[in-house]
């Protein structure tokens, strides 16, 4: 008849199913595939239900350069269309090749079918078949073992969990670049103009082809305009993700939580995964022996979330991607036993009074990773727990964290400053906020905030307190150059204190009030206060005030141009705060060393001090490594480098503006200003 076992191949085997019209964003990846399968070398594309693996494998075997390699023996099995026995897989794939063999038991039948030929074979959706705890993953896993070492098939699996065979190359499969995105979004919705709106949605769903591809089907079958959908997403969020095939994103997230690998981790793996979706920011895996010391093995439950692409590491955490997040996050936090308890673990840390010197201080650093995941936890539960104590008490540690490690404002403002002026909390929470706008140069807010607090403790008589805050507005008033208001408050504040008979307090008053005499050029007044500050505490209890007292003495003594005793006096600040890494200090102080030899014409030195300011001020206070940006970009204005000094300035004015610091803004857009003259001229 003169026909071949491979011209058998053609006729009876099945082709794969027709690909995807587009598979946006996917290029590169396809075309490592392509040469990969060319090669024939195993493939496995690894990655969380609807990534787009499919559409990948699909493409790639209705590819011309595929074609052309394979001809008709391009194969495709969906691995979850059988039940999982290695005899209904032999008996799947008898039938895909056109080998026409009733129920093999092994490949031996087969192999004259598959070695007569170049082939290639994705097994789609894999995990159907492979995973481990599966009833006959052992066997089709043998047989799959054995079909990848035929010298003639190319081999490929996608699949959403990560245990396959040794020696393929595995491919996982990244979400989508919002460009890809855009263009599968409006490939479906017919609907409406290009929104920046819907761009915003999208990096919602992280960019997720399959949910991207159902909000268009959904927004498209609906004849939704930019504004419905922007109602319904702000409504219902993920839920809409639904078409009227009844494709969704909850079956495809249910389809892998079904899976025997998921369900051996057993009746705490659940709440575990609506723990990491509640949290922004994931799980930190540092973390993991205070967060779930109750959970025995909770290393190997982090890393099986993992294996079944549910999770995916990333900069230490354990994250989730947002669709998934939104789908399994708790819809109330309080029914989540865990959550709860991970909550308690939280605000017991942030109990903990932090001072620079004291234990504990150092320890307080855990904020700067966490501090996202802290502030979403502090926005739920005082919105759905407002009349607890607790969470407004972790809600002013938190700020007082934020203070000293990582300063930033926070969301939770508008909601502190809401609050009944008679809540037990808020003078609390009013003075701390004030001391995060003052440490990012916002320092008009901040005296508001202040005199609002020294109203309600004024109307609760609480004396300590008042003192407090009366010290904290003197700071914020020499900042301003309102120096006789600060020089006011802060003697108010050195009287109570005194009445009080607290030491500690009356050195940090006294310390403040110098700040405020010396701006006012009040210099005798101010060294005496700087210096009984320094008299009144001895050095192991508060060195933190020393070091900052001795700056202001620098200060002074460079106000009297007394140069090198001023340079004396900030070399001892920096040798008190550099055992404790005291970054703020060490940045402050090299900041006004820069100043002085910038201003003395030791451009070396000052360029020295500069980068050391920097460097300390890059660690954990954005604001004052603007202010030393915006020193170096004078530094080089002054020696006629426009080019790196506009630079520079640009970079400061950006933080200022972010931050609201208008004083610092309006020198950094003047010297941009004189910059850009001299550079014409």
């Amino acid at each position: 008849m003169g026909f071949t076992i491979s011209h058998f191949h053609s006729i009876l085997g099945e082709l794969p199913p027709q690909p995807p019209r587009a598979c946006f964003g996917r290029d590169e990846l396809i075309e490592k595939v392509l040469g990969l399968a060319e090669n024939l070398t195993p493939i496995t594309l690894i990655g969380t239900g609807g990534i787009g693996k499919t559409s990948i494998a699909l493409t790639v075997l209705h590819h011309d350069r595929i074609k052309q390699r394979f001809g008709d023996n391009r194969r495709f099995i969906r691995c979850d269309q059988f039940p999982a026995s290695r005899t209904h897989f032999l008996a799947r794939l008898s039938k895909v090749i056109g080998a026409k063999v009733e129920n093999p038991e092994d490949l031996t039948p087969l192999r004259s079918f598959l070695s007569s030929t170049d082939i290639i074979l994705f097994l789609d959706n894999a995990e159907s078949i492979l995973d481990p705890q599966g009833p006959g993953a052992r066997e089709i896993y043998e047989v799959v073992v054995e079909l990848s070492r035929f010298d003639n098939i190319c081999l490929g699996i996608t699949s959403r969990i990560s245990t396959v065979p040794p020696d393929y190359e595995t491919l996982e499969i990244p979400t989508l670049l919002v460009e890809a995105a855009r263009s599968a979004f409006y490939r479906i919705y017919k609907n409406g103009e290009h929104s920046d709106f819907v761009d915003k949605i999208l990096e919602q769903l992280d960019f997720h082809p399959l949910s991207v591809t159902l909000l268009g089907t959904v927004a498209h079958h609906n004849k939704w305009d930019n504004d419905r959908l922007a109602s319904e997403w702000g409504t219902h969020r993920t839920r809409v993700l639904q078409t009227d095939h009844k494709e969704s994103l909850a079956a495809t997230i249910e389809l892998s939580l079904a899976s025997p690998m998921f369900r051996e981790l057993g009746p705490d793996a659940h709440d575990l995964l609506g723990v990491i979706a509640f949290f922004p920011q994931g799980v930190n895996e540092n973390n993991l022996d205070w967060l779930f010391p109750a959970l025995s093995n909770r290393m190997n439950i982090f890393d099986k979330l993992c294996t079944l692409s549910l999770t995916y590491r990333s900069n230490g955490f354990v994250m989730m991607l947002a669709p998934l997040r939104d789908y399994l996050c708790p819809k109330d936090p309080r029914s989540s036993p865990l959550l709860r308890t991970i909550k308690e673990c939280y605000f017991a840390r942030l109990s903990i009074s932090i001072n620079p010197g004291q234990p504990g201080f150092e320890e307080g650093r855990w904020i700067t990773s966490e501090d996202m995941n802290v502030e979403h936890l502090l926005d739920v539960f005082t919105t759905i727990d407002a009349d607890s104590d607790e969470v407004w008490y972790a809600c002013a540690h938190f700020m007082e964290y934020l203070y000293w490690h990582k300063s930033r404002l926070v969301m939770l403002g508008l909601k502190i400053e809401g609050l009944p002026d008679d809540y037990p909390f808020k003078p609390e929470c009013l003075s701390e906020l004030s001391r995060l706008f003052d440490r990012v140069g916002n320092r008009v807010e901040s005296k508001q905030l202040l005199l609002h607090t020294l109203k309600i403790w004024r109307e609760r008589q609480d004396d300590f307190q008042i003192a407090e805050t009366l010290r904290f507005i003197c700071s914020v008033n020499q900042t301003l150059g309102l120096y006789k208001e600060g020089i006011q408050q802060g003697r108010e504040a050195l009287e109570m204190y005194k009445q009080l008979n607290h030491i500690w307090g009356q050195a940090r008053s006294l310390e403040q009030l110098a700040r405020s005499l010396h701006g006012d050029n009040q210099l005798d007044s101010a060294e005496e206060a700087a210096s009984q500050a320094i008299d009144l505490l001895s050095d192991e209890d508060e060195k933190f005030t020393i070091c900052k007292c001795h700056r202001i003495l620098g200060k002074i003594y460079y106000s009297r141009g007394e140069t090198e005793k001023a340079i004396g006096y900030f070399e001892t600040a920096l040798r008190i705060a550099s055992p404790f890494n005291w970054h703020d200090q060490l940045s402050r102080n090299h900041y006004e060393l820069a100043d002085l030899f910038f201003k003395e014409g030791r451009f070396d030195e000052a360029h020295a001090s500069v980068e050391r300011a920097k460097s300390h001020a890059a660690i954990d206070d954005p604001y004052y490594l603007a202010c030393a940006t915006q020193l170096q970009a004078r530094f080089w204005h002054g020696q006629g480098r426009f080019e790196e000094a506009k630079s520079e300035a640009l970079r400061a004015a950006d933080v200022f503006e972010r931050f609201g610091a208008a004083k610092d803004l309006e020198e950094s857009r003047a010297l941009l200003r004189d910059i850009g003259e001299k550079w014409e001229s």
